[in-house]
C-alpha cells in the first residue's frame, strides 16, 4: 500500500519534521502569551485575489477553509458597484449584482428563484451574521457593493469550509448559452484572511476564553454505570463516558466554563450531566441535589462558542440533564454558567465559589444498529466511481451487506429493512444509510431514487452529520405532495404513486445520514419489490437533455463544482426552464438568417458599378452572417462556431469600411492600400474581442478615417484645389481672398460630389443600426439584431448610392493647355517629318 502514497517516505519525514517544528512554534508562543508578551492569534492564511471583472450572468466561487482553532475571518472586497439601497427593490433581480454566503458547499441562488427569499435588502456587515444557523441548508445573500469590510468571529460562524459567491445577475438566463451577452459588468478584487489562537486550549473572538478538555472512557458498557439517569433497558448500548480531570470544577464570581468533546462517530444521545453541586470544598454537599438553590445553565452549541443568545441547545443541569439527541459528528462546546447565587444575611461573598462534577456520555449502538435500544439497522454504503472520467466525483453507492447483492447502481430494498418486533411494539421502523461525500466534491449532487411495482409507503429523512429523524432533519420526502420541495437545496422529480426521485443540491463534503421510515417489517407482510439508488451526480438530470455538463475550480482552486451549460432556448441550474418555445425557436432563426439578404442591396449596386472589390465584401459579409447565425442558433453549423464567428464579424468589419473608403474618388493603387492596413485591423478585433459593444465605435471610427485618408490624396492630386508649393503656403498666409476662394471651391465640390438625399437616409439608417445594437440584450438579441442586419446593409447601399459621378469645378480641372500643346506638338513634329521627305 506503501506505494500508492502521494508522498514519499522522503517527504513524509520532512511533513513530520515540519508539523513538529510548527508545534514548538506554537508551544513557545503560547508560553509568550501566558507571560503577556505576545498577541492572542497569528494569521493562519491570508489569499489576496487580483481584479477579476464578471460579465453580465457570470458568477465566481470562493472558498475558506476554517480550522478548529481559527478565531476570526476578515473579508475585504472592493468593486466598482455603486448601488443605492433605496432602488434595490425597485431594480430587476435577474440583473442585480449580489454575494452569497454559503456553509459547507457553493450557494446556488436561483433555484426556483426562492432564494430570493434570503435576499436581505441591507449592506453586509459584522452584525449581518449574529444569528445566522445552519447555512449549509440555506444561504444568505446581500446587494453587492463598492466596499465589504466583515470580520466573522468564532463566535458567529463554525469551523470547516466555507463558501461565498459573487454574482452578475441570477436566474434561467444564467446558465443559458447566449448569442450575445451585454450588460453592465463590474470588476472585484480583495482579501480574504483567517486567524487563529496561538494556545491550543483557547477560544473566543480574542482567544481569551479557556476551554476546558474531559477526560474520555471509550466503550464503557450501560449497565456497568452508576449514574442515575441511565435507562436500564437499554443493555445493548455502548457509552462513551468524559468528566473533567480534577473531578471538581469550581467558579468563582458567577464566571461561566467552557467544555468541548470531539464526537467521532454516529451516536444516539449526548448527556450532560452536573453533580456533587454545591460551594466550595467546607461547603460542598456530596449529594447530587441541588445546594442553597444553585442554578446551573447550561448552553450547548456544535462547532462554535455557544452564547446566551447564540446556541443549538440549552437547559438547568442542576435540575436535569441535558439531552441532545442524535448529536452531529464534531466539535461540541458547553458553556456552565451558574447563576442566582444566595446571599448570605443579605450581602454575597465575593469569593463564593460554586462547584461540581461534570460529566458527558455520548451513547452509540453498534455499527450496524442505530436507534432505540439499537434495535433498528444502519448500514455503510460503500462508493463506486463511474468509470467517466470526463465527469470526475461521480459515484454510486451500495450497502456493505451479506443481505444483498447487485452489480447495479440500484439494490433491493426490503431484505434490508428493520425489524423492531424484538425491542418494542411499534407499527414503524426505521432504516438508515450512511454515506462519505468525498473532499473538494462539495459542487456534487446527491440523488435518491426508489423504485416499486406498487405504491410507495416510504418516507426518507436526510440530515448532515447525524441521524434524521421526525424533529430533526435537514430534507425530507415523504411522497410527491409532501416534501422539502420549497427548500434552496432540494429538487424533486418525476415523482409519482410508485416511484420517488429528487437530488439534494451542492451537498457539502462529510458524513451524510439517510433516514428510511417505514412500517415494520415483521408485521406489513408486504410481497412487493422495492429497488433503491443513492449515487453522487455533477449535474442534475444530466442537464435534462438540453445542456452539457461543467465541471471547474473554484477561485482558490481546491474544490470542484458544476454546473449545466444549457443550449440556446433551455435555461436554469438544471437546463429544465424553457426560454424559448420550438415555435419561437423557428422565428428567431427564421429572423436572424433571413435578415441578412438585406446584403443584396450593396452587393447588386457594386457589381453594376464594376466595384468588384465591394461587391466581394458585401456578398461574403451576407453569406458569412448567414451561416454564423444558423449556427448560432442551433440549426446547423457548416464549419466550427469559432471559424463562423470569426468571419461573420471580421468581413462585417471589412465591408462597413469599405463603403467609406469607396466614397473617396482615389485610384485602384490607394484604395487597394488602404484596404489590406483595414483588413488587418479588422481582423484583430475579430480575433481578440469581436462582441465588445465598443467595436462599432471603432469600425466607425477607421471607416471615417479611411474616407479622409482618401479624401487628403484626392486633393492632392488636384493642382488648383491644394498645392503643396513652399510658395503657395506662404502666401496663404497674407492672401485670405485666395483662402475664402479655396474652401468655397471645396464646397462647392463636395456639393457636386455627393447625392445628399442619399447621404440622409444614410445616415439616417446608421444611427438606427447603432441604436438597435445597444438595446440588444440576452433575451431580446434576436429582434434589435435581426434590426442590425437589414439597418447596416441598408446604410451601407445607400452611402454607396450617394457618390455622383465625378464633376469637376473650372477650378479644379486642370488646365486643357497641356493637352492642346501636346498634341500641337504631336502634330508638328509630324509635319517636319513629311517635309523632310
Amino acid at each position: 500500500m506503501a506505494k500508492n502514497w502521494i508522498l514519499g517516505h522522503s517527504s513524509l519525514k520532512l511533513l513530520v519534521t515540519i508539523c513538529f517544528g510548527l508545534h514548538c512554534f506554537l508551544y513557545v508562543r503560547a508560553q509568550a502569551v501566558e507571560d503577556g508578551g505576545l498577541n492572542n492569534t497569528f494569521m493562519v492564511s491570508s489569499f489576496t485575489y487580483a481584479e477579476t471583472r464578471l460579465k453580465p450572468y457570470d458568477w465566481r466561487y470562493v472558498r475558506v477553509n476554517l480550522p478548529p482553532w481559527f478565531s476570526s475571518m476578515s473579508i475585504n472586497l472592493e468593486s466598482d458597484v455603486d448601488l443605492d439601497l433605496k432602488n434595490i427593490r425597485k431594480a430587476s433581480r435577474s440583473t442585480l449584482p449580489m454575494i452569497c454566503f454559503r456553509e459547507g458547499s457553493p450557494p446556488l441562488p436561483d433555484v426556483y428563484n426562492t432564494s430570493l427569499t434570503g435576499l436581505v435588502f441591507d449592506y453586509v456587515s459584522n452584525s449581518s451574521f449574529g444569528g445566522v444557523q445552519g447555512l449549509q441548508i440555506v444561504e444568505q445573500c446581500y446587494p453587492m457593493q463598492k466596499i465589504i469590510s466583515v470580520r466573522l468571529t468564532n463566535e458567529q460562524i463554525s469551523p470547516g469550509v466555507w463558501y461565498f459567491g459573487l454574482y452578475n445577475g441570477i436566474g434561467p438566463l444564467r446558465t443559458q448559452s447566449k448569442m450575445i451577452n451585454r450588460g453592465q459588468s463590474y470588476s472585484f478584487r480583495g482579501n480574504v484572511s483567517v486567524e487563529g489562537c496561538i494556545a491550543p486550549m483557547v477560544s473566543g473572538q480574542f482567544c481569551n476564553q479557556t476551554v476546558n478538555l474531559l477526560t474520555c472512557v471509550d466503550d464503557y458498557n450501560l449497565t456497568e454505570s452508576s449514574s442515575d439517569n441511565r435507562t436500564s433497558n437499554q443493555v445493548a448500548e455502548n457509552v462513551v463516558v468524559c468528566r473533567n480531570a480534577d473531578d471538581r470544577i469550581c467558579h468563582t464570581d458567577n464566571a461561566p466554563k467552557v467544555f468541548s468533546l470531539n464526537v467521532m462517530e454516529f451516536a444516539e444521545k449526548l448527556i450532560i450531566t452536573a453533580s456533587n453541586i454545591g460551594f466550595n470544598q467546607t461547603q460542598s454537599s456530596n449529594s447530587t441535589s441541588n445546594a442553597g438553590g444553585i442554578i446551573l445553565i447550561c448552553y450547548a452549541r456544535h462547532g462554535a462558542m455557544p452564547l446566551s443568545t447564540l446556541h443549538d441547545y440549552s437547559g438547568n443541569i442542576s435540575e436535569a440533564p441535558l439531552i441532545v439527541p442524535t448529536p452531529k459528528l464534531g466539535r461540541w462546546y458547553v458553556t456552565v454558567q451558574p447563576v442566582n447565587l444566595p446571599n448570605n444575611g443579605g450581602v454575597r461573598d465575593v469569593s463564593t465559589e460554586v462547584c461540581y462534577s461534570l460529566e458527558w456520555q455520548v451513547l452509540q449502538c453498534p455499527v450496524d444498529k442505530a436507534g432505540p435500544n439499537c434495535s433498528w439497522e444502519r448500514y455503510r454504503l460503500l462508493a463506486v466511481l463511474r468509470t467517466n472520467p470526463s465527469v470526475p466525483f461521480e459515484s454510486y453507492y451500495l450497502p456493505l451487506s451479506w443481505k444483498v447483492s447487485s452489480d447495479s447502481a440500484n439494490f433491493p430494498l426490503e431484505p434490508l429493512l428493520s425489524n423492531s418486533s424484538s425491542g418494542g411494539n411499534n407499527s414503524v421502523a426505521w432504516t438508515f444509510f450512511l454515506i462519505d461525500i468525498p473532499s473538494g466534491a462539495a459542487g456534487g449532487n446527491i440523488h435518491i431514487r426508489l423504485t416499486s411495482d406498487a405504491k410507495i409507503n416510504y418516507e426518507i429523512y436526510a440530515r448532515y452529520g447525524g441521524f434524521p429523524s421526525l424533529a430533526n432533519w435537514d430534507y425530507f420526502c415523504r411522497n410527491s405532495s409532501s416534501s422539502s420541495n420549497g427548500s434552496m437545496f432540494f429538487k424533486l422529480y418525476d415523482s409519482t404513486e410508485k416511484s420517488i426521485s429528487f437530488y439534494i443540491l451542492y451537498a457539502r463534503e462529510g458524513a451524510w445520514s439517510f433516514g428510511l421510515r417505514h412500517l415494520n417489517s415483521a408485521d406489513s407482510g408486504s410481497i412487493h419489490q422495492t429497488t433503491m439508488s443513492i449515487s453522487l451526480e455533477r449535474c442534475p438530470q444530466k442537464c435534462s437533455s438540453h445542456g452539457t455538463c461543467q465541471s471547474v475550480l473554484d477561485t482558490s482552486g481546491l474544490s470542484l463544482y458544476s454546473y449545466c451549460a444549457c443550449d440556446r432556448n433551455h435555461g436554469g441550474f438544471d437546463c429544465s426552464v424553457e426560454l424559448v418555445s420550438p415555435k419561437g425557436h423557428i422565428w428567431q432563426s427564421i429572423a436572424l438568417i433571413a435578415s441578412n439578404a438585406a446584403a443584396v442591396l450593396p452587393a447588386y449596386w457594386a457589381l453594376r458599378h464594376k466595384a468588384f472589390a465591394e461587391w466581394v465584401l458585401f456578398t461574403s459579409s451576407g453569406i458569412s452572417s448567414g451561416l454564423y447565425h444558423a449556427c448560432d442558433v442551433g440549426t446547423w453549423c457548416a464549419l466550427t462556431f469559432r471559424v463562423l464567428q470569426f468571419m461573420d464579424f471580421w468581413l462585417s468589419f471589412m465591408a462597413v469600411v469599405s463603403t467609406f473608403v469607396y466614397l473617396a474618388a482615389i485610384d485602384e493603387t490607394s484604395k487597394r492600400t488602404i484596404h489590406t492596413v483595414v483588413a488587418i485591423v479588422t481582423a484583430l478585433m475579430a480575433e481578440t474581442g469581436p462582441t465588445r459593444s465598443s467595436n462599432i465605435v471603432l469600425v466607425l471610427a477607421i471607416g471615417t478615417l479611411g474616407l479622409i485618408v482618401g479624401w487628403l490624396i484626392e486633393l492632392c492630386t488636384l493642382r488648383r484645389s491644394f498645392s503643396c508649393s513652399i510658395q503657395f503656403q506662404l502666401n496663404l498666409i497674407h492672401r485670405w481672398q485666395s483662402i475664402r476662394e479655396w474652401v468655397r471651391n471645396l464646397i462647392h465640390t463636395l456639393l457636386k460630389r455627393f447625392r445628399w438625399a442619399f447621404v440622409i437616409a444614410g445616415f439616417a439608417a446608421l444611427t438606427m443600426a447603432a441604436i438597435s445594437w445597444k438595446l440588444e440584450k440576452s433575451d431580446t438579441y434576436w429582434i434589435w439584431h435581426s434590426i442590425w442586419h437589414v439597418c447596416i446593409y441598408t446604410s451601407s447601399f445607400l452611402f454607396i448610392c450617394s457618390k455622383a459621378n465625378a464633376v469637376n469645378c473650372d477650378d479644379e480641372r486642370p488646365s486643357d493647355g497641356n493637352y492642346e500643346l501636346t498634341r500641337q506638338n504631336s502634330f508638328t513634329g509630324g509635319e517636319e517629318r513629311d517635309t523632310n521627305r
